[in-house]
């Protein structure tokens, strides 16, 4: 949890409802000597954890000039590198991001290199929606890939309806890029249409992401990067919206270790 990190609440309920037990973890920098004690925790919570969460929010308030750069450099210290590797390489742990935690994940390179790299001037990012302000609707999403463990209790083809909150969600990515993800599995879920169809309609590609790309993952599918709210859910909500709202995505990933 980041200054401006808002879903902490209902990430953290969806994953013990799941069967996780949860530690929520606040990053302090007020001082110096605040964030060397949080860079301290922090490794300590990763290194006892078998999956890692960035939740969803305004980290820095997108501050400066962009999303998720506050998640980034802090992730990007020595031994919070180092505590993400010892999980994903030797405890075969999972990482997963949603909205601002997608944002994260893929400016430290976890999606989709599976490993904390940065990114270059040719990597895939998430930029601004083409309409250059906040979305705030339903999306309708579709399974196309089963190779992340996240999605194990998802049907294959199935459409998910997901809240969606985000200013910048639009994912891009160069045609070498996007043919590498495709032919390696690791565009998880697109946008569509109410019939599953994958469309470039902004009613429906509600950020104009490039190939209607909503989620990502790792080359080995364990680390799993989206922009729509699965964590957003529960008895009572959104009670009229149409469609299956449960991507089983947190069972999913707390059966991994079962």
């Amino acid at each position: 949890v980041f200054p401006g990190t808002n879903c902490e609440y209902d990430s953290a309920r969806a994953f013990e409802e799941a069967g996780a037990d949860t530690i929520v973890k606040v990053f302090c920098n007020n001082t110096a000597s605040e964030i060397r004690e949080s860079v301290e925790a922090f490794e300590k919570a990763i290194d006892k954890a078998q999956i890692i969460m960035f939740p969803g929010g305004f980290s820095a308030g997108d501050e400066p000039d962009g999303s998720a750069k506050f998640f980034a450099t802090a992730f990007r210290n020595e031994k919070l590198k180092e505590a993400v590797e010892r999980l994903l390489n030797e405890r075969d742990g999972l990482a997963l991001g949603i909205c601002n935690g997608f944002q994260a994940l893929i400016k430290l390179g976890l999606v989709p290199e599976g490993k904390i790299v940065g990114q270059n001037e040719g990597s895939p990012t998430l930029t601004f929606n083409t309409i250059n302000r906040h979305i705030s609707k339903m999306a309708y999403i579709k399974v196309v890939s089963n190779l992340s463990p996240w999605l194990k209790n998802a049907d294959l083809g199935g459409v998910y309806t997901n809240p969606a909150s985000h200013g910048e969600g639009r994912f891009v990515a160069n045609k070498e890029w996007l043919d590498k993800l495709f032919a390696n599995g690791q565009v998880a879920t697109q946008y569509c249409d109410l019939d599953g169809n994958i469309t470039m309609d902004e009613e429906w590609n509600i950020n104009g992401s490039y190939m209607s790309i909503e989620g990502i993952t790792s080359y080995d599918g364990r680390c799993l990067g989206k922009m729509t709210h699965s964590e957003r859910r529960g008895e009572g909500v959104a009670i009229n919206i149409y469609g299956e709202q449960d991507l089983k995505l947190f069972r999913s990933g707390v059966e991994y270790f079962k």
